[in-house]
């Protein structure tokens, strides 16, 4: 397999979520907010999850319009999707 000229082969990627940065900012956010143990990594999950479900919606709108490149409307137009879905 060749390497790839555009990602530098390098750079270390995190396997882990920031789980310091995550309690800090849910702390700074909702002080009175009592987590159990993993309950910053679910969020963590959550958020990963939806970010992967607006991936996936705003490729297949990019497909729809028959255009090669992901823009700020097909994104839009996908979070706009997923939001009425997990309402009703």
């Amino acid at each position: 397999m060749a390497l790839s000229t555009t990602v530098s082969q390098r750079k270390h990627i995190k396997r882990k979520a920031p789980r310091g940065f995550l309690k800090r900012v849910f702390k700074r956010q909702k002080p009175h907010l009592r987590l159990e143990t993993s309950g910053d990594l679910l969020m963590h999950l959550n958020c990963l999850l939806f970010v992967q479900r607006l991936a996936e919606e705003s490729r297949t709108n990019a497909c729809e319009n028959k255009c090669g490149v992901i823009k700020r409307e097909h994104v839009l137009a996908a979070a706009k999707v997923i939001l009425k879905k997990s309402r009703g």
